[in-house]
């Protein structure tokens, strides 16, 4: 293309040109206000000769007049815009109408001058030609009628209301009547209401209009509060069950939207006669007709239900139980019923037919259904039914069902792991709208299971690490669409994976899908719900090695990051993590690295820390911090000496008028008292720091008890293999017996059990087997390890073990900081230490034995 045809084109655009002319001098003129005219003055003159738009700004600024002349405006202003009113546009009747129910609701009037002007110009303008100014007055009158007095209503609009509902007046006007009536109801006595507005009621109720008789249909449950259960019964219930039976389907919808309103004022008596048969029979007429009030019944059903629960037989129950599977169920052939085949059709172009709203519907009521039915019942009753819901062909109905989950896991309690599988099925789903339902309510679905109980059985954790590693697989197929608040919620509901997740599987799949998101997320929303969400999963590790691992990792891909978007997204990372974490972590790990991102070469980057400062003072705590106060203050002196860009330096600036205004917290006992409910959420989050590092030093513990106890046996199993059996104990004659008998009968036990060990230990100490075997369990290396060592080794690895125990390394750890830097020093003695001891003691008491069995002999050999 010519340059020259280029340019002839963008002239013919106009692009630099005004679209519409500027104002001629004459016009100008008309819009000039004298500038002297007082506020009153000026609305006056411009009501009466300005412009539209001018007179529409008198009307809109008519609230504000009121507050500052009152009695002026009232004289003045109030009546011209009455009178202009009457030949006003659509939007000065909009603006007016909204206006005046401002005044009443501010209360700039009293209540008996308002209705002598603004009611009655509200009233007059119910009836406007046009329906939109039409609507919006009369929707200023309904809300005029909460404000109002009883005796106001009466006097003023009772009479109009029902002049309104006569059979002459149009159809728009029989429909206001309709509404103006159900507002007032509720206003007067029921005698009142018997005799005024109940005739009015029936008769707009028998209306040859279908608009008015479902209008007024709408109104019943409101008359019916005001008249009372007997008058109901008597006049509104026989209504109600003819306009249930009307031959058009938007009645019939308006007498069931009613019916399940006016449920809870009627007793059981009325529900068991009238209720419960018209329900069934309506129902029963809708599935046979197939009408558009399918739908309608189908999101009603629950609703139904639950209200005549407490009247409904068993065999009512489950009538209505089976009607709901079939209306879940409806317009599905009988061959692809099948939940397999469901899957195979994402969506059809017929996604708002009859059957596919009427499946929707019901699955909309679901929870109201699992009410009905109770947990005890949900799997035999309604869990097939929420499996073909789950599988249906049209991704709305998976939608509906999906977006309902949350509600069926709080009403099962324990028991929600039963959903799991569904739920599985659910986040396999290739829609974004179903996934945006099903990501959303993973967090109430593992908050039921994580309070269910203490632990969890191996069968429910593992469908909970099925449903955990089907929400990781939905990843791909979220973040491929451009949906990125879905993308955000699905990594901030990642947070809540440490409740149910083991340790392993959060730090090798989990945070490393976090940590990518981090650096590769495209919205910002995605990567600030990525930081949060690590940094709640980093206080949930076990493993002090782990949590520590991870903060360096934060600290070298973000702080010391060669991009500026990383090193901003550290700063992000600083703020969070002083809102999760205690303060003595963050002075501990992120302080001096927050602080040297004030010299980075960005100026935005520098800026954005100038703006954390503040909240780093507050951190401090004297005289501990000396050295980090120091490092503050300093960071800001070179900021303001050096900085160049007027940006940081005026973000610096501001950053100090705020840090002048911070007292720095001292450690005294006074500051003590004084702030300890500030830093009662600090303290709640140190000590669970610190019960973390304890949780690891006791898991550390309970392995290495675990461990020396393997071992214990593996060494017993050992000896019990090479052991030669004992030579068999050495009858005692009769004469030796004598010899015994002179001695007490107390000493008689002791000396035979000194006996049995000596004849053990020379059996043993005769045999060459049994002395090689002693030498391999001298050098075996967990021989001194073992506490119940045989009597006959103790003598021979005593040396050994004595020798050892000071080779044994010390199992107690210190530690500081809080998260990984609390101390926590065992007071308890080491695993090895106690063993130690106990060989040292079976070598005093075996040597003692020993030492004494000869002696026993030689005098039983005596003759």
């Amino acid at each position: 293309m010519d340059v020259t045809d280029l340019t002839d084109d963008l002239q013919e655009l106009n692009l630099d040109r005004p679209t519409k002319p500027l104002k001629s001098s004459e016009e100008l003129d008309r819009l000039t206000v004298d500038e002297k005219l007082t506020d009153i003055e000026r609305a006056v003159y411009l009501l009466s000769s300005g412009q539209e738009v001018q007179r529409i700004s008198v009307i809109t600024a008519l609230p504000n007049l009121l507050k500052e002349n009152n009695a002026e405006c009232m004289r003045r202003v109030v009546p011209k815009v009455r009178e202009v009113l009457y030949v006003a546009q659509q939007d000065m009747q909009l603006a007016a109408s909204t206006a005046f129910l401002q005044i009443l609701q501010d209360k700039l009037v009293p209540l008996q001058n308002y209705a002598q002007t603004f009611l009655q110009t509200i009233l007059t303008s119910v009836d406007s030609k046009d329906p939109e100014v039409a609507a919006a007055w009369l929707e200023t009158l309904l809300d005029v009628i909460d404000l109002l007095p009883t005796e106001i209503i009466k006097k003023d609009i009772l009479g109009i209301a029902i002049n309104k509902g006569q059979l002459q007046q149009p159809v728009p006007v029989r429909l206001s009547c309709c509404k103006i009536l159900g507002k007032i109801a509720t206003k007067f006595e029921s005698f009142l209401i018997k005799k005024d507005i109940l005739p009015v009621v029936q008769q707009l109720c028998q209306d040859v209009e279908h608009e008015v008789r479902a209008c007024m249909c709408y109104q019943l449950d409101s008359v019916a509060r005001g008249l009372g259960l007997e008058a109901t019964k008597s006049a509104i219930i026989t209504e109600l069950v003819e306009l249930t039976s009307d031959e058009e389907s938007n009645v019939r919808i308006a007498g069931l939207d009613t019916v399940v309103e006016i449920l809870p004022m009627l007793d059981n008596d009325t529900l068991v006669t009238t209720i419960v048969p018209l329900v069934c029979k309506l129902c029963q007429r809708v599935i046979q007709a197939e009408d558009n009030t399918l739908p309608v019944v189908a999101r009603q059903l629950g609703p139904l239900c639950h209200g005549m629960q407490g009247v409904l037989t068993d065999e009512q129950k489950h009538w209505f139980l089976d009607y709901y599977k079939k209306l879940c169920r409806y317009g599905i052939p009988e061959k692809v019923k099948g939940p397999e085949k469901g899957m195979l059709c994402q969506s059809f172009d017929d996604s708002d037919s009859l059957p596919v709203e009427t499946r929707r519907s019901a699955a909309y009521n679901l929870p109201a259904m699992v009410h009905f039915v109770g947990h005890k019942n949900f799997k035999t009753d309604l869990l097939p039914t929420l499996t073909h819901l789950c599988r249906d062909h049209y991704q709305v109905v998976r939608k509906t069902t999906a977006c309902g989950f949350h509600e069926i896991s709080k009403l099962l309690g324990p028991q929600a792991t039963i959903l799991f599988v569904d739920f599985i099925t659910l986040l396999r789903d290739e829609s974004i709208e179903v996934l945006q339902g099903v990501v959303s309510n993973l967090p109430s679905a593992l908050d039921t299971v994580s309070k269910s109980g203490a632990g969890m059985s191996d069968a429910k954790l593992s469908t909970v690490l099925e449903v955990v590693n089907a929400y990781l697989s939905a990843e791909a197929v979220v973040f491929a669409s451009n949906c990125w608040r879905l993308q955000e919620d699905m990594m901030r509901n990642m947070s809540c994976l440490g409740k149910v997740c083991p340790q392993d599987m959060i730090y090798n799949r989990v945070i490393p899908i976090l940590l990518s998101k981090m650096k590769n997320g495209r919205a910002l929303p995605v990567r600030h719900a990525a930081c949060r969400s690590v940094l709640v999963l980093i206080r949930c590790l076990h493993k002090l090695e782990q949590r520590e691992h991870l903060t360096r990792l934060l600290i070298q891909d973000f702080c010391h990051g060669r991009s500026c978007r990383s090193r901003g997204l550290f700063i992000v990372i600083c703020q969070y993590c002083i809102e999760l974490y205690s303060k003595a972590y963050f002075k501990e790990h992120l302080f001096d690295y927050i602080l040297s991102l004030t010299s980075d070469p960005v100026p935005n980057i520098r800026m954005r820390t100038c703006t954390l400062l503040p909240s780093l003072k507050r951190l401090i705590k004297l005289p501990y911090d000396n050295a980090l106060k120091g490092s503050l203050e300093q960071c800001v002196r070179k900021v303001l000496v050096n900085e160049k860009d007027r940006d940081v330096v005026m973000a610096m600036k501001q950053a100090v008028e705020e840090l002048d205004q911070i007292h720095v917290q001292m450690e005294s006992m006074v500051s003590r008292r004084k702030n300890f409910e500030d830093d009662v959420d600090d303290q709640v989050k140190e000590e669970e720091e610190k019960q973390l590092l304890e949780l690891e030093e006791r898991e550390r513990k309970d392995d290495e008890l675990r461990a020396s106890k393997g071992e214990k046996k593996l060494s017993n199993a050992k000896k019990d293999s090479t052991k030669l059996p004992a030579p068999k104990k050495p009858s005692l004659s009769g004469s030796k017996r004598e010899l015994l008998g002179t001695n007490s009968k107390s000493d008689i036990p002791r000396r035979e059990s000194s006996s049995k060990t000596s004849a053990s230990t020379s059996g043993f100490a005769s045999t060459a087997a049994a002395g090689s075997h002693l030498n391999k369990m001298k050098a075996s290396p967990t021989s001194h390890r073992t506490g119940n060592i045989p009597e006959a080794t103790s003598l021979i690895g005593a040396q050994h073990r004595k020798g050892s125990a000071g080779n044994l390394p010390s199992h107690t750890a210190a530690r500081r900081g809080s998260l990984g830097s609390a101390s926590s020093t065992s007071s308890e003695p080491s695993t090895a230490g106690r063993m130690v001891a106990k060989s040292k003691t079976s070598t005093v008491t075996t040597t003692t034995t020993s030492n004494a069995a000869p002696k026993v002999l030689r005098k039983i050999s005596r003759p």
